[in-house]
């Protein structure tokens, strides 16, 4: 037969076959998708993402700062822009640095987690392990923890603060559980990637938000302020204070010093010398002593 009736008849098997490959692959997603074994991948894919455009725009931000701080330096060194002003551009620019450190980190940990959560997908017999039965355990395993306050006589005696919703810290804890009781999917109700990863967060929130309210009850028992930093940290950050104003000084006499240095005149290649060649003493010779004679 010929070739190109054969290809004329049967072309399309190669594109029916990536088709069913494709729909098969869908499939499988999909089903993955809707039973809730990938809802803690795709969230932190999500987030990667995420992750990713803000280190793009954080870099671009240390750019600008880079660009702006050489320029007021150079500003200030023509004498047009004040010691103050390249102090103020040089924090700007310790900050960018700073802003573009952490998005980095917080983009290693992103990836981190997508590893991880990529590792932990169950299998469909595994039930207890999907991410949405995890997390509901989670946050049931918090409000546990919240309730020992309340039914137990004896915490709720020695930590009253737990039970006080004019406490701050108890009032965050109190408006990021409803948040979080909010956002509970219902048994049973699909779940989309978006809807997961707000729970998660808010489920953390919340978990913080308890840390921080049994702290402060425990420190308010204790007859202690909670929000009262240590002696030594106190000591860091003074010092740390008093180094970044010393810093900022130096910078600016070194900027004063290099505008005075650069605006001095400079000497004059094409100027006369002082004498000319004609006129140019000439040297002295030497005396010679004569040598005395020794007779024959």
């Amino acid at each position: 037969m010929d070739p190109l009736i054969l290809a004329a008849e049967w072309w399309w098997i190669a594109p029916a076959a990536v088709g069913a490959g494709a729909v098969t692959t869908f499939g499988l997603r999909r089903r993955g998708i809707v039973s809730g074994r990938r809802l803690a991948y795709d969230a932190a894919r999500q987030d990667l993402k995420e992750a990713q455009s803000d280190v793009s725009e954080r870099r671009g931000a240390l750019k600008i700062a880079r660009a702006e701080h050489a320029r007021v330096v150079a500003e200030r060194t023509a004498s047009r822009a004040t010691t103050a002003d390249v102090a103020s551009a040089r924090r700007a620019l310790k900050q960018a640095e700073q802003n573009a450190k952490s998005a980095v980190a917080d983009m290693r940990a992103r990836r981190v987690r997508v590893n991880v959560t990529r590792a932990e997908i169950p299998s469909s017999s595994q039930k207890e392990r999907y991410p949405l039965v995890r997390l509901h355990r989670a946050h049931d395993a918090i409000t546990a923890r919240w309730m020992a306050y309340e039914t137990d006589p004896a915490r709720l005696i020695a930590y009253p603060a737990m039970s006080d919703g004019k406490e701050p810290a108890t009032s965050a804890f109190l408006s990021a559980s409803r948040h979080a009781l909010d956002l509970r999917p219902a048994p049973g109700a699909p779940v989309t990637t978006a809807e997961f990863a707000e729970y998660r967060d808010a489920v953390a929130q919340l978990e913080r938000a308890f840390d921080v309210a049994e702290h402060t009850a425990k420190a308010r028992a204790a007859g202690r302020n909670p929000n009262e930093a240590p002696v030594w940290q106190d000591t860091a950050q003074q010092v740390f204070t008093r180094s970044a104003d010393m810093l900022d000084k130096a910078a600016g006499a070194a900027a004063s010093a290099f505008a005075a240095w650069n605006a001095r005149s400079k000497p004059n290649a094409d100027a006369e010398p002082e004498h000319s060649a004609a006129e140019e003493p000439k040297p002295k010779p030497s005396k010679i002593w004569p040598v005395p004679r020794r007779d024959s």
